[in-house]
């Protein structure tokens, strides 16, 4: 063994990376890496080895041995500063684009609130998520990422949210609605029992992965029959008020936002939020805000600078219908250069094509972004969106803003791999902590502040979305990068990583569940501190278990 890590023979580096690349402990590639010691032998190794490529656009292996060798802080800086970009860019992404696109769906479909709200809003609110599992598992090597992510994250969010939302519920004594807890939590538990198998099994069909994701529908009608339920006792006086209604599961709410989907309304959390000692203080306010809205223009015009470079690509490129960013030179040029942007990613995704292919591609991409163009130029006027066909303006917008998120989420795993590599920690545990804290921060926000404002109502609602949020992004998430691998792979099943990470997170995920299902109900259905501190509890041993 000893003479074959010195043996220089290629055929030997290669068998010797690949038994590296796959083995199941360590879930890192290009450790070859690790036998230099100077930068410039990493940075000929980087250049000579086919197995380091980035599976994103950028080579940040060679940016941080080749670039910045001799700086490895400046070279650190540099990939935490654009891991943290990325994640904004993901979130950001999926609020200002895709989300308006769905909204404007759900108008022009006539899709009722509660089907709204666990298919088109729950599908908006976990994009990031969705997009990152699909891209991890869709990679070459980064299929241990995407799973550990996508439970990761669901272990995030129903232990660490859950627990701080207990605790921060707990001096109010709030009760929440038990059919639907106990709804959540139980087809969650069976959602994991069957991820469970299917590690056990180690293989999946296209069938098989169909039947899977299809397990969302099932969740839809459950959730549609419940709330069809209490809205007939709310109909009929039944229902006490003083109850939280079960509202559509999985939508993150602002502290003052309504769950306006269109011409579609959920009840208004802010109409309990809102009285007249707040409006006082913030009266009493105004003489701070006028000292610092001199302070406040100032950041917002240096964050508009350093956010331009990354804004106008995107501007350009996603068709915007919406009343509020409305302009008819955004919109000729996105609808002229989304198809340019569309061939190009075609052509980087096919190395075997030749340049008589990829000029064609081009060329058919360059015009029919010019007829668009043109008709968008004849048809559209410069004060207002369009009000005839919506259809194609939305389904254009949705595509490029889920295009603009795969390609984000694509580059974002792509760092964290090369992270993994630079660090030399297992591209496993970031994807279990770093990706899945990243896409789960917005959740910790959203949920606590809507539990904390919106009475016990938004408790109902942070609660239900804690659990939600998992189950969509494991049935639509993971489900679809099961179909589509498996379709790639058909009629051959296609393989799930066998990494024994994946048991001891599904282990503590469903401890934590099944802790929640018990205290709740035993302690009257009210959330508080019992709750949060065990499931905090729980996480921590966790996550001591897996950096021990």
């Amino acid at each position: 063994m000893g003479n074959s890590v010195h043996d220089s023979s290629p055929a030997k580096e290669t068998i010797k990376s690949n038994q590296i690349r796959h083995s199941d402990d360590s879930g890192r590639v290009c450790n070859g890496l690790y036998r230099f010691e100077s930068y410039d032998e990493k940075c000929n190794y980087l250049n000579s080895e086919a197995q380091c490529l980035p599976e994103g656009y950028i080579n940040y292996l060679s940016l941080f041995y080749c670039v910045c060798g001799q700086y490895p802080i400046l070279g650190y800086t540099m990939l935490m500063l654009w891991l943290l970009l990325l994640f904004y860019l993901l979130g950001n992404t999926a609020a200002n684009y895709f989300c308006p696109n769905l909204e404007g769906l759900s108008r022009l479909l006539k899709l009722s609130p509660t089907i709204a709200g666990v298919t088109l809003l729950s599908l908006g609110n976990g994009a990031p998520d969705a997009f990152s599992i699909m891209v991890s598992f869709l990679g070459s090597d980064t299929s241990d990422v995407g799973l550990n992510s996508v439970l990761g994250g669901a272990f995030f969010v129903s232990s660490v949210v859950v627990g701080i939302l207990s605790i921060s519920l707990s001096p109010r004594k709030i009760s929440i609605d038990k059919f639907s807890f106990v709804r959540d939590i139980c087809f969650l538990l069976f959602v994991l029992t069957v991820v469970l198998a299917i590690l056990v099994i180690g293989k999946m069909n296209l069938w098989g992965a169909m039947a899977f994701t299809s397990l969302y529908l099932v969740y839809v009608f459950l959730v549609s029959i419940t709330y069809a339920c209490h809205k007939g006792d709310e109909e009929t006086g039944i229902y006490d008020d003083s109850l939280p209604l079960p509202l559509p599961t999985d939508t993150k709410f602002s502290p003052c936002q309504s769950t306006e989907v269109g011409e579609l309304r959920a009840p208004l959390l802010c109409s309990r939020v809102v009285d007249q000692s707040k409006i006082s203080t913030v009266r009493q306010g105004d003489s701070f805000k006028f000292l610092t809205s001199s302070w406040s223009k100032t950041i917002s015009r240096i964050l508009y600078i350093i956010e331009l470079p990354v804004y106008l690509p995107r501007r350009l490129t996603i068709p915007d219908v919406s009343k509020e960013r409305w302009s008819k030179s955004f919109a000729v040029m996105s609808v002229t250069l989304a198809p340019t942007l569309l061939a190009a990613l075609w052509n980087s995704k096919r190395e075997d094509a030749g340049e008589e292919e990829r000029l064609t591609i081009h060329l058919f991409g360059g015009l029919i972004g010019i007829v668009l163009g043109i008709g968008a130029l004849v048809k559209t006027n410069k004060d207002r969106p369009p009000s005839r066909f919506l259809l194609p303006w939305l389904a254009g917008g949705f595509l490029m803003s889920v295009i603009w998120a795969y390609i984000i989420a694509e580059e974002l795993v792509s760092l964290l791999v090369s992270l993994g590599v630079v660090l030399q920690i297992s591209s496993s545990v970031l994807g279990l902590t770093v990706l899945a804290w990243g896409n789960s921060l917005g959740d910790l926000i959203a949920n606590v502040a809507v539990a904390m404002n919106g009475g016990p109502r938004g408790a109902q609602v942070a609660i239900s979305g804690c659990y939600g949020g998992p189950i969509f992004n494991i049935l639509m998430g993971l489900g679809l990068s099961l179909v589509l691998s498996s379709w790639a792979r058909y009629p051959s099943p296609s393989a799930i990583p066998n990494d024994p990470t994946l048991y001891q997170t599904l282990g503590f995920l469903m401890g934590g569940l099944l802790w929640a299902l018990v205290m709740v109900p035993r302690r009257g259905m009210r959330i508080d501190s019992i709750l949060g501190y065990g499931l905090l509890s729980i996480y921590l041993c966790f996550f001591i278990f897996e950096i021990s």
